[in-house]
């Protein structure tokens, strides 16, 4: 029986640079289709950057027609409006997710370093030579935001198919024996 192909597009959200990277998944394997970023700097106007920001997601959602959406969520730094405007840029492209009819995802930085390189507290350098691996991929893109969003996707991909996704843990060994009777030896 054949695999359905899928699609999963990652978001590395930023209200001056926003990354963006699609991967396709067919099997077991996955292949890049599209990384880039969105630069905002341009604009002055926050709103002008937040409407930009649910545009393009709309578009890459059109575009590709993904599967799954998955996002960073925002590393929380010590300036407040900082945290406030990157929240908003987050939340605008999970608006535009949603309305595109996609479930999110979000993955904190640290899990997608660790889904990606096996070290949560890997630099952006280290995530880069691992998808370069992970996905063939020969040229280095200008800005490695396009690269953080990248690595979303395959965090995601990589957690859609562990075989233990979705397998509750027991609370301590009574719950544990009531989930598996079977483990009780008599």
């Amino acid at each position: 029986m054949a695999n359905k192909s899928k699609i999963i597009l990652g978001i590395d959200p930023g209200t001056l640079v926003m990354g963006y990277g699609l991967i396709l998944i067919e099997g077991k394997k996955a292949s890049l289709l599209e990384m880039d970023v969105l630069k905002l700097s341009k604009l002055k106007d926050h709103y002008d950057r937040l409407q930009l920001i649910h545009c393009r997601v709309q578009e890459l959602i059109q575009q590709h027609k993904p599967t799954s959406f998955a996002i960073e969520a925002p590393f929380f730094g010590k300036n407040v409006q900082s945290m406030l405007k990157l929240g908003r840029a987050q939340g605008v492209a999970i608006a535009a997710a949603i309305q595109g009819g996609l479930a999110v995802t979000e993955y904190s930085p640290k899990k997608v370093k660790q889904s990606v390189t096996g070290n949560g507290n890997a630099d952006k350098e280290q995530v880069w030579l691992m998808l370069q691996r992970i996905l063939s991929i020969a040229e280095r893109p200008d800005y490695l935001d396009a690269t953080d969003a990248l690595a979303v996707a395959v965090c995601h991909f990589y957690q859609e198919s562990n075989p233990l996704a979705g397998i509750s843990k027991a609370k301590g060994w009574d719950k544990f024996l009531q989930q598996h009777p079977d483990r009780i030896s008599r």
